[in-house]
């Protein structure tokens, strides 16, 4: 059976445990041993390209990093198409995307593993890395706190899940308009985690053992540049924010920062940060979540 990580609750929570565990260990099954990987970048990327080449690397693979204009998705090829050519010739295709949408279309052809390694949607990939690095600091996942600040988008909903499904809950403070759906909460409820609102930021961190925030735009938002920066006024972590949290509590972001505007140097760069740990789990997590898909999927090298 192909195993396809679109949304991180594709792993079951045992499966989770699985692949962090994995992430924690220095050398790797070699499942791509003599074989290859598509990394897709619609979406260009500086930690993700680094993190997943090289994490192809250290499972004994080889990756083939192909951008936007080689395959024009949707305009010379459909998104199924690309992932039954590039079927051919590799063990499993990851693929940092704008729409959601691509990577469904990919994994419905089931031919090799497809990896999200970023949508507008969601984040999965980046929430194994957060979740591997609050593993580290707190020695457990379970009864953790993470309050999030800021827009409740990609990075934010995968994290919620995720922590949901470890026995931890996320506290969310949002301008209007910013926070999260009513899908969200419906989801992270199912599965049995909680998805708590509140309206100051100092509120929501008062009991955080972690605080995180994100870009307050993304890539192909620029233009809502300063209607967000207005939004989002308020909602910067800094010192005060921070003090209002226990002194356990760590700082995250998934990075690039806007340094001055979700985030101040002071946090980013004091004593609570964990961001460059964050940053190496990047490729942990990669390593450990390919390992995982491609030899449950049969697609690699036999060990």
């Amino acid at each position: 059976m192909i195993r396809h990580f679109l949304e991180i609750d594709d792993l079951t929570a045992d499966e989770l445990r699985t692949v962090l565990d994995q992430a924690t260990h220095l050398t790797s099954p070699q499942v791509l041993k003599g074989k290859g990987m598509a990394l897709i970048w619609l979406k260009p990327s500086a930690r993700t390209r680094n993190s997943a080449e090289m994490a192809v690397v250290q499972l004994g693979g080889h990756p083939v990093s192909i951008r936007a204009d080689e395959i024009s998705i949707g305009k010379r090829e459909t998104s199924a198409d690309v992932a039954r050519t590039l079927g051919c010739y590799h063990s499993a295709i990851g693929a940092r995307v704008f729409d959601h949408a691509v990577l469904s279309q990919m994994a419905a052809v089931n031919v090799v593993p497809i990896v999200n390694m970023l949508s507008d949607d969601t984040h999965p990939l980046q929430a194994l890395a957060d979740l591997l690095t609050l593993r580290q600091e707190f020695g457990s996942l379970s009864g953790l706190t993470v309050a999030y600040l800021g827009d409740f988008a990609n990075v934010a909903r995968s994290l919620a899940v995720g922590l949901a499904m470890v026995g931890s809950k996320m506290v969310a403070c949002c301008p209007p308009g910013y926070g999260p759906t009513s899908l969200d909460r419906d989801k992270v409820a199912a599965l049995g985690g909680e998805l708590a609102l509140v309206e100051r930021p100092e509120q929501a961190v008062i009991n955080a053992d972690c605080v995180t925030t994100d870009a307050w735009y993304s890539m192909g938002q620029e233009a809502q540049a300063e209607a967000r920066a207005k939004a989002f006024e308020g909602y910067s972590v800094n010192e005060k924010i921070m003090s209002s949290a226990p002194e356990r509590a760590v700082f995250l972001h998934c990075l690039p920062a806007h340094r001055g505007q979700e985030v101040t140097n002071d946090v980013l760069d004091g004593p609570q940060s964990r961001i460059w740990r964050q940053a190496e789990n990047r490729m942990h997590a990669a390593r450990a979540l390919f390992g995982f898909v491609v030899g449950a999927s049969g697609t690699g090298a036999v060990v």
